[in-house]
């Protein structure tokens, strides 16, 4: 079964979230925890940005062990110099050097030639290559520029020694199917390095296809992805860590992939980066959101407890959940309602149920889920129901 390398880029790419700027002191308790997540590769940050960016790369780079330690630099010699110097203390250095290629971007944002384009290419790989371990190219905005003038962009940066060439999907704008194409095409174009070059993906989520086009460009040879944790980054953000991972090992039938990740450890993980980052996790978000393992539906509620793997395909243990949650609401039927008694230590049977799910549905009229304190209230009346009823029938004449 391949191996595909989870390059995790929350603190560059997630940490550009609005209001998602980290201390440098939290940026280095994010970082001990992908490493202990399993991730092959961190990008720790962009030195070239600040003083104190580059101060917390070289932390992390100088207090985190066991992972690849990259850095972003533009294609040019100071922000190379920046990349290199802060991941000096790094056990395994990667400076990640990036380009934009697509007309708009040479026209109107860099305003070079595609020729000088290619001569910062080189140039900027060359010196990287002088300082790290690995270099990592991207050809900003990939899927929007002319597939011609890409495939030569990645061959220039192939033969000034980059081995790991990303294709960033930048503004999120392919489709899974074009996607691949693309990953196809770069991957045509270096054909003579017989198998050297590692390809890579960096996909964006504007019209919430990122992990989708990640998937379909895994399933055509890319070997390694970059995502973030929740999915936070630009805009609409990146591919989520946790989704990309969980479709792989769920789907190891189909995409014949897996990852080093400790997926007992993505929860944990996820709730670290929220409280450090303060940006919430939406309640339906896959893996990680509060109701990803919550069932509401009596029909639904009957069959998990019957047997889980009628709704679900992966348990809560093995993402990091203590278990799946059964919501009491005027949705639930009375094996739901059961099961959450028995779970509160107040099991009920028969009588007692059936006056415990009146109450129950009475209640759920007025509040949209039963918590805690109602089910034990309704448990109690419900039992208080059970033991007075035999007094009020009708005496047998």
């Amino acid at each position: 079964m391949r191996q595909i390398e989870i390059f995790d880029t929350t603190l560059r790419d997630g940490e550009q979230a609005p209001g998602a700027a980290l201390t440098a002191a939290a940026k280095l308790e994010v970082a001990r925890a992908l490493a202990e997540l399993g991730v092959d590769v961190i990008e720790a940050g962009f030195p070239a940005a600040s003083d104190g960016e580059a101060a917390a790369v070289r932390k992390i780079a100088q207090d985190v062990t066991g992972v690849t330690m990259a850095a972003l630099a533009r294609a040019n010699d100071a922000d190379v110099d920046a990349a290199a110097k802060a991941l000096a203390p790094a056990q395994r250095k990667r400076i990640h050097v990036f380009i934009g290629t697509s007309d708009i971007h040479l026209e109107r944002k860099l305003r070079i030639t595609p020729h000088e384009c290619l001569l910062r290419v080189e140039r900027a790989v060359r010196r990287a290559m002088e300082h790290a371990d690995e270099i990592e190219f991207s050809a900003e905005d990939a899927t929007r520029t002319d597939i011609h003038f890409l495939g030569t962009v990645y061959q220039v940066a192939a033969a000034a020694g980059a081995r790991i060439m990303n294709v960033p999907d930048t503004v999120g704008y392919a489709q899974p199917d074009e996607f691949a194409r693309t990953v196809l095409a770069i991957r045509g174009a270096l054909t003579a390095y017989n198998g050297g070059i590692r390809v890579s993906v960096h996909c964006h989520n504007d019209l919430g296809l990122a992990v989708a086009n990640t998937l379909a460009a895994i399933e055509v040879g890319a070997s390694q992805a970059h995502v973030t944790m929740n999915g936070i980054g630009e805009r609409g953000g990146n591919a989520s860590l946790e989704e990309t991972v969980m479709a792989l090992r769920c789907r190891a039938d189909w995409y014949g992939a897996d990852t080093r990740v400790h997926t007992e450890r993505i929860v944990p993980t996820s709730r670290l980066v929220s409280e450090r980052t303060g940006i919430p996790v939406q309640p339906n978000k896959a893996v990680v959101g509060a109701n990803a393992f919550a069932h509401a539906s009596g029909i639904h509620q009957d069959g998990v407890i019957k047997d889980p793997r009628t709704y679900e395909i992966m348990t809560p243990q093995s993402v990091g959940w203590e278990a799946r949650r059964i919501v009491v609401s005027k949705l639930s039927g009375r094996a739901g309602l059961a099961a959450r008694l028995a779970e509160l230590g107040v099991p009920l049977h028969g009588e007692e149920l059936d006056n415990a799910y009146r109450l129950a549905m009475r209640r759920a009229d007025e509040v949209h889920e039963l918590d805690e304190r109602d089910l034990i209230t309704i448990a109690a009346e419900a039992r208080r129901k059970a033991v007075l009823a035999p007094a009020t029938l009708p005496a047998a004449s």
